[in-house]
C-alpha cells in the first residue's frame, strides 16, 4: 500500500471544517479547587462530553467522510477497544454505510453493546492470543472492506488534533499540556495543533505505568513493541505506537510520562465527586501526571485534555468506592 504523507496542521484545520456541526464543541472546564491545589490556571478539555463519549468521534468521522463512492459502498472495517468501534459505527451510520468492528471479548460489555446499537457488525477476538491488526487486515481483503486503524492514519490523526485546535481557540496559548497516550494518535494530532497555536507549551503524552511502550519508544527514538498491558485504562492497552504518529510525537512532543491504576482511579474519584463529571480511566491519564508535576507547574496556564467517558456504570461505582 502507497505511504500516506505525515498529517499537518493544515489537514486538522480541514478536519475542522468536515467536523463543524456535526461533533460536539465540548467544554473547557475549570475547578477552583484544582487552580487552589497547583497555584495555577487548569483547563479541562472534556471529550468525554463527546458524540459517542469520547474524543475517536473526530478522527473516525473526519476519515470515512474522505471516502470515495465505492468506499462508501463495500464500508469500513475497525479494530478497536471500544471508543474508536463506537466512533466509526457511528459515523459510519452517520454517512450511510456498513461498518465492521473487531472488538476483544473482554471489552467493556457498555461498549459492545454501544458499538452494536450504532449499527456497527461487532467481531470478537481474544486480545492476548489473537493479532487484531491481521484480523481486521484479512477482513478488509475478503470483503472489500476500507481498514480504519483507531490511531495510525493521517486521517485519524488530523480529526483528533481538532480537540487541541479549539482548546487553544477558546484559551489561548498554554505553558504546558497533558494528553493521554495510547497509540498516539490523539497526541499525534495535538501536537500538530499545539506547534501551530502555542508553539512554545511543554507537551506530554502521558501512558499507563503498566504499559509505557510510548515512553520507551520516545526515549529510545524506535518504536518499541510490548506485550498487551494488563491495566484498568482499557483505551490505552496498545502495545506500540504507530509509524505515523511516532515521527510527529518524536518531533514535537516534550517527554512521555506515566500513571498508575491507583492514581486514575483517584482521579476519577475527583472528577465524580468535585467536577460532576464521568471520566473512564484512560481520560485521566493526563490529570493523573499533571497533579505528579504540580508542583513544577506553580504560576503557569496549563491544558488537561480528558479525552473520554465510557465506562461500564457498575464497574465505575466499584473503583470509585474502593479505598
Amino acid at each position: 500500500m502507497t505511504k500516506l504523507p505525515l498529517p499537518t496542521y493544515d489537514d486538522v484545520v480541514a478536519a475542522s471544517k468536515r467536523l463543524e456541526g456535526v461533533a460536539h464543541r465540548t467544554p473547557v472546564l475549570t475547578s477552583r479547587t484544582v487552580n487552589e491545589l497547583f497555584g495555577a490556571e487548569v483547563f479541562f478539555k472534556c471529550e468525554n462530553l463527546q458524540r459517542m463519549g469520547a474524543f475517536k468521534f473526530r478522527g473516525a468521522f473526519n476519515a470515512l467522510s474522505r471516502f470515495d463512492e465505492q468506499q462508501r459502498r463495500h464500508g469500513v472495517v475497525a479494530f478497536s477497544s471500544g471508543n474508536h468501534a463506537q466512533a466509526v459505527a457511528l459515523s459510519a451510520r452517520l454517512l450511510g454505510m456498513p461498518a465492521t468492528i473487531v472488538m476483544p471479548q473482554d471489552a467493556p460489555q457498555m461498549k459492545v453493546d454501544a458499538t452494536k446499537g450504532y449499527g456497527g457488525n461487532v467481531v470478537l477476538y481474544d486480545r492476548y492470543t489473537e493479532d487484531r491488526e491481521q484480523i481486521g487486515r484479512d477482513l478488509a481483503q475478503k470483503h472489500g472492506f476500507t481498514l480504519i486503524p483507531p490511531y495510525d492514519h493521517p486521517d485519524v490523526m488530523a480529526g483528533q488534533g481538532t480537540a487541541a485546535k479549539e482548546l487553544f481557540e477558546e484559551v489561548g496559548p498554554l505553558d504546558a499540556f497533558f494528553v493521554p497516550l495510547g497509540g498516539g494518535g490523539l497526541l499525534s494530532g495535538s501536537a500538530l495543533s499545539t506547534r501551530a497555536l502555542s508553539p512554545d507549551c511543554a507537551l506530554y503524552g502521558v501512558e499507563p505505568e503498566a504499559g509505557n511502550d510510548g515512553q520507551q519508544s520516545f526515549r529510545s527514538g524506535s518504536i518499541v513493541h510490548i506485550d498487551t498491558p494488563k491495566t484498568i485504562a482499557d483505551g490505552a492497552q496498545t502495545q506500540h505506537l504507530g509509524e505515523y504518529t511516532f515521527p510527529i510525537i518524536q518531533r514535537d512532543v516534550t517527554d512521555v510520562l506515566t500513571a498508575s491504576d491507583a492514581e486514575l482511579v483517584d482521579c476519577m474519584r475527583f472528577f465524580a465527586a468535585r467536577m460532576k463529571i464521568v471520566v473512564e480511566p484512560t481520560g485521566c491519564l493526563s490529570f493523573a501526571a499533571a497533579r505528579q508535576m504540580k508542583d513544577r507547574l506553580e504560576g503557569k496556564r496549563i491544558g488537561v485534555l480528558i479525552s473520554g467517558g465510557n465506562v461500564d456504570v457498575q464497574k465505575f461505582a466499584e473503583l470509585v468506592s474502593s479505598n
